[in-house]
């Protein structure tokens, strides 16, 4: 039976929080261009699910396709910034409610 400490050493890190993603945390995996703008078959990242969930609460599909098309240009969102600068201060197995619901596509 393996420890905590060397289970999160092997966890795959999460790109837009920085954290670990440990087995028993919720996780997804995100488009970097929406399926629906072009983008099936495309690039893809495994987020925590909050992180892939306040991505979809602040962004519509068009502007994740055609502007916030990466990990540095989702990071470099206001209201993601401050998302991930709360986010990160939290246990890598943390999720939570998102306030509000999904962008409209």
């Amino acid at each position: 039976m393996g420890d905590v400490a060397s289970d999160a050493a092997r966890a795959p890190i999460c790109p837009l929080c920085g954290r670990p993603i440990p087995p028993e945390a919720r996780q997804s995996t995100h488009h970097l261009i929406p399926r629906l703008r072009g983008g099936k078959g495309g690039p893809t990242v495994l987020l925590h699910q909050i992180c892939h969930n306040e991505v979809h609460a602040v962004l519509t599909e068009t502007e994740l396709a055609k502007v916030y098309n990466s990990i540095e240009m989702l990071q470099s969102h206001p209201r993601l910034a401050k998302f991930i600068n709360w986010v990160k201060k939290r246990p890598p197995g943390f999720h939570s409610k998102t306030p509000g619901g999904r962008r409209k596509r």
